[in-house]
């Protein structure tokens, strides 16, 4: 049994991680918050699963508070971990590495043109790993896009709480693709990486992408909830001008193609994109 040492244990993805493997894994947590690093004892610790960051903030955060959480803290525990004989570091970044929306669907060697200063950040912190690797310190680093599932917070929890509350909503006919990924999905490629032993870049995706009218008749369908979606004219217009951000995320396309990592880990997704919005809002039974 693999013995793990899990950052960012009590957000999203590592609770649920923490959760749904405590028994294939023997898991010790380390938080940033409330360890210390200059006592964090990393021998016989097999592989550190890093998901600790200061993720994208809608209100914006200063350039220098990125770097820190999520390239000098990143760099301070591979080092740590690399000189305690850890074998293998698995970074958990982001598709925002290779930039914004497109029509251009992204994969694993697409070139990086990272627009903000978390995805800048985050390009710099694999970089910065990817120099400690060797034979015996594997890199292994997971680029995401949207993680959702049941206690999920932010643009998806909006989404469904709008869904639940109106009966009319503007949205019909938008023909965007966006990738997601149900955070079942996300940690069992993350179990594959570990228990194959793989390093490299990897892409972490549904089997699917949806437009955003297709996920907002998925959740009402989920919700049982009977929704009318129209076509206003000039709004898609007024959206852009007024919200930039949010026309971008309903608009716009964000799509990976993760052919490469499917094939080198003979991976299978275990959640259909259907299953993964049901269990995003009823939960999942672990």
């Amino acid at each position: 049994m693999e013995k793990i040492l899990l950052t960012g244990s009590t957000g999203f993805i590592g609770k649920y991680f923490l959760n749904k493997y405590k028994k294939d894994f023997e898991i010790k947590t380390f938080s940033f918050k409330k360890d210390n690093i200059e006592f964090l004892n990393c021998e016989n610790i097999d592989v550190v699963i890093h998901l600790s960051a200061l993720v994208h903030q809608m209100t914006g955060a200063s350039k220098e508070k990125y770097e820190k959480v999520n390239i000098v803290q990143t760099t301070e525990l591979a080092k740590k971990a690399k000189i305690s004989g850890v074998k293998q570091f698995v970074f958990m970044s982001t598709v925002k590495v290779y930039g914004e929306e497109t029509d251009i669907k992204y994969t694993e060697n697409s070139q990086c043109n990272p627009e903000d200063e978390y995805g800048k950040s985050k390009l710099k912190a694999e970089k910065e790993l990817f120099l400690l690797s060797d034979h015996n310190f594997k890199i292994s680093i997971v680029r995401t896009p949207i993680v959702y599932g049941y206690g999920v917070k932010a643009n998806i929890k909006n989404l469904v709480n709008l869904v639940s509350k109106i009966h009319l909503l503007p949205f019909y006919g938008i023909d965007n693709k966006r990738s997601m990924v149900y955070i079942g999905n996300l940690c069992n490629l993350v179990e594959c990486i570990i228990k194959k032993e793989k390093d490299g870049i990897f892409l972490a995706s549904d089997d699917m992408s949806l437009s955003t009218t297709q996920l907002i008749k998925l959740i009402s369908k989920n919700l049982d909830k009977n929704i009318y979606l129209i076509k206003i004219p000039f709004f898609e217009t007024l959206l852009k001008l007024l919200k930039p951000s949010f026309h971008k995320r309903l608009f716009k396309s964000l799509e990976v193609d993760n052919s490469l990592t499917k094939k080198k880990l003979n991976l299978k997704n275990p959640y259909s994109i259907e299953e993964g919005i049901n269990n995003m809002i009823y939960g999942e039974k672990i």
